[in-house]
């Protein structure tokens, strides 16, 4: 009787069904379901009004966004999925088992339901998962075993759509980070939660509790070289003879496995100050104080884009032309740099009322800062899209990620204002050489000023010679001291001159010692000075200084102005240096294409990890005079834009394995065009880079100012080469003025590299000071501006 009352509804649900179908698409192997998050907002199935999957493209918009797709795409069905949090019925209990024998409460945990359907646009009929059941029957005894399959197709397109994304996840919460893996069971499980909320849900210890299977390795930790066991039973990391034969069993190959990050409860004191751990801090919420979550590794992308969106030609860019960049969106939005960087106007009240919000019963009994957050899924992979680095989980060095954005937001600011110009400003670097008293003046583009930290101008010497003695003699209870560290003493040495013992003089044709000086010829809206606590030791392996610095809160660079050529002042003539000589014996070599190079030094160099082409360019530079001179050469010349490119000698237009114009990658030269380039200006970049397409990408990035100054003809030469020369092309577009400036935001980093370890910011808004720390945004009470890694500095007005 029911299905007989049903049948009508049915039969008008499933004429309009039928109507759709034709528009239905199944995914195909290497199709991206977006079932998680809007491709023009953070929306999400959790939002308001849940998310709507387009059953053709499968890109899935938010419910103020969906309406719009229908108009311009004609798309009718879409999976419409929803996500309501419901608290856990056990939640007091656990709540007291907290406070009484603090087991671990997770206020964080919830449960959803979720609801799917299809949705029918432009009524937005809906029929769900338990009407489509009921249809098939309808239909198949009133239609054609063709349409019957098809319904059911239907249905498990449905199916297909609502599954999760598979990989390693908590069992119990679905927590991705601090996971343990049982090596009884093969249960993925969260590992400990610690004092300050942070790390996991105390799930593989409840569950050894309950099974007393002791062992347990931590996902993320596995290299070939071994992994972090931890025994539950003894309460400690062990050593477990057996963890390939282990980890196999379970279809882990340690063999090609990395390490992904560092272990969080191994903290130090740097992670307690930065984080402000020791303090109650008071939560912040509202406009421009909406937290991100942590996509596994990706808080160095979350701070450095905070900070940028407190400048504000970033927000005029992309936050004020909200309107007209959705309007232009292409049909997908989610491979569009300029849609994506859009949607993090974290300034919109739809921002704050959807991602801004705290759990209240965090907020309520322990007072802390976590919201909801936003989770940059898209923007992240979109960035990351190629990249060695980025496109991995790992984590980053924030100063090369944010270097990265920038030379992003470069290739894609042609045309209209291009709102990284707010950093670019131009340095001068002076040379003179010391026996002729001529000068050399050289200007090159910048981001950012590296602010050199000299270790022998600590100011607590004796504590530090100390606490060495302590730890030499094996004394376990030695202190940490940290290296204090006077800011004047990296400004001067940033400014002091730098002696080159192997300068070749053009003016006296041999090598001499000459002084280089770098000052700025211009100065910019907003200063990042960077702090190179990154560095390489005696025995060249990576690490981290760990100082103290006084950066103070107003910044005069009035005094480091460049001034030019001096009145009187002679410059050294336009002379290349001689090339080494082959043997003169062997008719097949050129003096100009095959220099007789010390194999030994230059093998010694790639064995520390340069590039071939720069080590070649080392020993040819300094006249194969050995690896002392090759090395120095190397570490003056490692920021240079051509470092790694092939030598080019003297008498050469290009270097080795360049080809002519009609043997170069047809899919290369395709490729740079569809990028907003001339044929032409490809031709020039590839034919200038030995037709390497990333080089090339790289060099007409470099060189968009001459390129774009110049009137390239057929032949890849400019009008200026062709006609002898004219004026030359003007010099890339800086602002200056003032060289004052004021602290306003500084990003510090956690650890013993950057390879892992943790980010956090701090940003000061309206005169006070706000930590980011991930979804936990909050009022920063001692800001620990002495232990920052990017300062980012803006102009004060006269």
């Amino acid at each position: 009787r029911q299905r007989a009352l049903f049948r009508p509804v049915m039969a008008d649900v499933g004429e309009v069904l039928m109507s759709v179908l034709s528009t239905i698409r199944v995914p195909k192997p290497g199709d991206r379901v977006h079932k998680d998050e809007c491709a023009l907002s953070f929306s999400s199935p959790e939002s308001e009004g849940g998310l709507f999957v387009c059953m053709n493209s499968f890109l899935g918009f938010g419910s103020q966004y969906v309406d719009r797709h229908h108009a311009r795409s004609g798309q009718r069905a879409y999976l419409h999925i929803t996500r309501t949090c419901k608290a856990k019925v056990d939640t007091l209990f656990y709540f007291m088992m907290y406070i009484l024998e603090n087991r671990g409460f997770d206020v964080d945990q919830q449960q959803y339901e979720e609801d799917v359907k299809v949705v029918i646009l432009p009524d937005r009929q809906e029929v769900t998962s338990e009407d489509l059941g009921a249809m098939a029957d309808v239909i198949l005894k009133g239609s054609t075993t063709k349409i019957h399959m098809e319904t059911c197709v239907l249905e498990n397109l449905c199916k297909f759509l609502f599954l999760r994304p598979s990989g390693w996840r908590c069992e119990v919460c679905d927590l991705q980070e601090n996971l343990w893996m049982n090596l009884t069971d093969g249960k993925v499980l969260c590992g400990r939660r610690y004092f300050d909320g942070s790390g996991g849900n105390n799930h593989a210890l409840l569950h050894f509790q309950e099974t007393g299977y002791p062992l347990a390795v931590k996902l993320g930790t596995i290299t070939p070289d071994g992994a972090d066991v931890y025994s539950y039973d003894e309460d400690d990391m062990v050593l477990d003879s057996k963890l390939p034969e282990h980890l196999t069993h379970f279809g882990i190959d340690m063999m090609t496995m990395e390490k992904l990050e560092i272990a969080v409860n191994q903290r130090v004191g740097e992670w307690e100050v930065i984080q402000e751990s020791g303090t109650t801090l008071r939560p912040l919420f509202g406009p421009g104080l909406t937290g991100m979550k942590n996509l596994g590794n990706s808080c160095y992308l979350n701070s450095v884009m905070q900070v940028l969106f407190t400048v504000p030609d970033f927000q005029s860019k992309y936050v004020s032309n909200i309107d007209k960049i959705i309007d232009e969106a292409p049909s997908d939005p989610t491979q569009d740099f300029k849609t994506q960087v859009y949607t993090w106007d974290l300034l919109s009240n739809e921002k704050v009322e959807k991602y801004g919000l705290p759990n209240m019963l965090l907020f309520m009994v322990f007072s802390q800062g976590d919201q909801i957050g936003i989770a940059p899924q898209m923007f992240k992979a979109l960035v990351g899209r190629g990249h060695p680095e980025f496109s991995t989980n790992r984590q980053q060095d924030a100063q090369e990620f944010l270097l990265h954005f920038i030379n992003m937001v470069e290739r894609n600011c042609r045309s209209g204002s291009n709102p990284s110009e707010a950093f670019r400003f131009l340095v001068e670097e002076r040379i003179v050489c010391q026996q002729s008293q001529k000068a050399k003046y050289t200007q090159r583009v910048d981001y950012i000023v590296q602010l050199p930290v000299p270790m022998d101008q600590a100011t607590n010497t004796e504590e530090l010679q100390e606490a060495e003695r302590r730890r030499e003699e094996g004394d376990s209870s030695a202190l940490t001291v940290r290296a204090q560290i006077p800011f004047a003493a990296c400004m001067a040495a940033l400014s002091e001159p730098e002696i080159l013992t192997d300068f070749w003089s053009s003016a006296v044709q041999a090598k001499t010692t000459a002084t280089k000086t770098t000052r700025f010829a211009s100065f910019p809206d907003h200063l990042v000075i960077q702090i190179k606590k990154f560095t390489f030791g005696l025995d060249w392996v990576p690490k981290k200084l760990d100082v103290s610095i006084d950066v103070p809160d107003t910044l005069d660079l009035s005094t480091l102005r460049a001034t030019g050529q001096q009145p009187g002042e002679e410059l050294l003539p336009e002379v290349a240096p001689p090339p080494l000589m082959t043997p003169d014996d062997d008719s097949l070599y050129s003096p100009l294409l095959s220099p007789v190079l010390d194999d030994s030094t230059v093998s010694q160099l790639c064995e520390m990890g340069f590039p071939l082409e720069a080590c070649r360019k080392a020993v040819y530079y300094t006249g194969n005079t050995g690896i002392d001179a090759a090395m120095n050469w190397i570490m003056g010349h490692m920021d240079d834009p051509d470092f790694s490119a092939p030598l080019v000698l003297p008498g050469c237009s290009s270097g080795p394995g360049t080809t002519p114009t009609e043997s170069l990658s047809e899919e290369h030269l395709a490729t740079i065009v569809s990028m907003g380039f001339s044929r032409d200006q490809a031709t020039k970049a590839l034919r200038a880079t030995s037709n390497v397409l990333d080089r090339a990408v790289d060099w007409i990035f470099s060189h968009l100012d001459d390129l774009e100054s110049m009137d390239v003809s057929e032949g890849g030469r400019s009008a200026a080469e062709s006609e002898g020369g004219r004026d030359p092309p003007p010099g890339p577009r800086v602002r200056d003025g003032p060289g004052k400036y004021e602290l306003f935001a500084f990003i510090s980093h956690m650890g013993t590299s950057t390879m892992c370890g943790h980010y956090v910011c701090h940003i000061k808004k309206d005169q006070q000071w706000v930590i980011f720390n991930d979804q936990k945004v909050c009022a920063s009470e001692k800001p620990p501006k002495d232990l920052g890694y990017l300062y980012f500095y803006r102009r004060v007005a006269e």
